[in-house]
């Protein structure tokens, strides 16, 4: 500065530099079909949008489908369930496929996350309950809008299950392609049909098979589908049946009104139930009552308790219905877990010999023998178990990526430690774009890439008795750098950490001695 007029001048120069922020670790974005998309009625259809509650999911995107079961005999619907039994028959119930059956995940997928300690998230909407799921369409033109967002670190895809199985290979293989490209987030996967019951997981064969091979460091499987209790049968009623004739006939059947009375004080009770089955029957939209939408809705909520009182078989029913609502496939939850270890201990920190909440029972019990090839694959396509244990409730049993064969990317908790790290010194080291390449500059990088990792060490989050012995930093002409580098301005950086890695396998060993005293 130029002084020309007396006078007293302050200056201020900065003593310390630029330092690195840990960037968030666990915001999941979730794909699939909602109620409605809207804000202030702008649309948010195929727009990432950030919510921190159920409250804001209802506010944005609504609520959830209304499902739609059929009615049929065990053998008619080749079910290995029954809901009920009448004069030796089997019943069970089958949701509908597609829009007609109310098939869609994510609502009750968001419910399971936040159930699970979650947090912050996007929703990705990409379409309504009155349209199907398309794999190529999440694929070819949704999965690309998050290249744009820089938050999220784990994408789900709860609805790829609903599709056939090619299809939601297709997704799959998609989503796992977009986390490689970008680097900065991984892919918590399904297995498709892995809430059948198979004792012979067939379809966790059928994954690895369709999963490829390429960027698998990136993706997370976990094994079984859960029964989970987000639902009961207080929450279903005869709406939610499709031939609810069916069901009145049965109900006609189990109630004894195939018989005409022949007394008065019976015909009359007989008139008053065959009426209350006429009321379950009715098409209330094209056939209303009198009165507005709440003198219809607490007509219904009438027929409905009184229809719980008198018939075991209509109970039957709407518990069967709620138990295959919530048979849901858990990744989920796996990112609510992520969310809150992440929150408590550290992404370092493996997601794993962490109970579910809100889970009755995984859909297959895996023994100890069973998981071996679950956990070790000859491919090393590790898929992550959720186990009970007596006593503790159902447990996540594995923190493995896809990548199991691999010394380097084997655990989760390491693929999304270095995300975190890489991600933090790269938005900090943006600040020194066109600075110049000189010690001054290498000096700065070196301190705040240090002090960073520093207060990571101190945390937990890499291991070594001291900094030094658990990260370096090195950049420098003639340590990272070339003369010709400068030349074509390019700054060469290495850091070397040393992560922490789960205690996978505990062996204790014991051996008699002999009698000292």
């Amino acid at each position: 500065m130029a002084y020309k007029t007396p006078g007293v001048y302050i200056q201020e120069k900065s003593a310390f530099g630029n330092s690195v922020v840990e960037v968030a670790t666990a915001i999941p974005v979730f794909i699939g079909h909602t109620e409605f998309a809207l804000d202030r009625g702008k649309s948010l259809a195929g727009k990432p949008w950030a919510i921190s509650s159920l409250a804001e999911y209802h506010q944005y995107f609504g609520s959830g489908p209304a499902v739609k079961f059929e009615l049929k005999t065990r053998e008619e619907l080749g079910s290995t369930d029954s809901a009920f039994t009448l004069g030796k028959v089997d019943y069970a119930t089958r949701q509908l496929a597609g829009v007609e059956g109310g098939r869609y995940l994510l609502y009750f997928a968001i419910r399971h996350f936040f159930m699970n300690g979650g947090g912050r998230c996007y929703i990705l909407s990409v379409g309504d309950y009155g349209t199907d799921i398309d794999g190529g369409k999440i694929v070819e033109n949704e999965i690309i809008k998050l290249e744009k967002e820089q938050e999220p670190t784990m994408v789900l895809v709860p609805d790829a299950v609903l599709l056939d199985e090619a299809q939601c290979a297709k997704v799959q293989v998609g989503v796992l392609e977009h986390c490689g490209k970008l680097r900065n987030r991984v892919a918590i996967f399904d297995i498709w049909n892995g809430g059948n019951g198979d004792p012979r997981h067939a379809s966790v064969d059928a994954f690895r098979t369709a999963i490829g091979r390429n960027s698998l460091d990136f993706g997370v499987a976990y094994y079984p589908w859960l029964n989970t209790s987000l639902l009961d049968d207080k929450n279903f009623s005869f709406d939610n049946v499709a031939n609810k004739d069916a069901l009145a006939a049965l109900i006609k059947t189990e109630l004894g009104l195939d018989a005409e009375a022949t007394d008065d004080k019976h015909k009359a009770v007989q008139a008053q139930l065959l009426t209350l089955l006429g009321k379950m029957t009715r098409d209330w939209v094209a056939q209303p009552p009198a009165g507005d939408e709440a003198d219809v809705a607490t007509e219904k909520k009438l027929v409905d308790k009184t229809l719980r009182n008198l018939s075991p078989i209509y109970r039957a029913t709407l518990a069967d219905i709620a138990r295959q609502v919530n048979c849901l496939p858990p990744s989920a939850a796996m990112a609510g877990i992520y969310t809150k270890i992440d929150a408590t201990r550290g992404v370092w920190k493996a997601p794993a010999n962490v109970s579910l909440n809100g889970v009755i029972s995984p859909t297959v019990e895996i023994s100890h023998s069973e998981q071996e090839n679950l956990n070790v694959d000859i491919n090393g396509k590790s898929i992550n178990a959720l186990r009970t244990f007596i006593g503790e409730g159902v447990l996540v049993w594995g923190g493995r990526t896809l990548d199991g064969n691999s010394l380097d990317w084997r655990y989760v908790n390491v693929r999304r430690t270095m995300i975190m790290l890489e991600e933090s010194c790269r938005l900090a080291a943006k600040a020194l774009v066109f600075e110049p390449n000189v010690a001054n500059t290498w000096v700065t990088v070196r301190s705040m890439i240090t002090n960073f990792l520093t207060s990571v060490w101190k945390r937990g989050g890499l291991a070594g008795a001291s900094p030094e012995d658990a990260f370096s930093v090195h950049v420098g002409l003639g340590e990272t750098m070339t003369p010709e580098d400068i030349l074509e301005g390019i700054m060469r950086i290495t850091v070397l950490v040393a992560i922490t890695r789960p205690a996978e396998f505990i062996e204790i060993t014991f051996q008699q001695q002999m009698q000292k005293s």
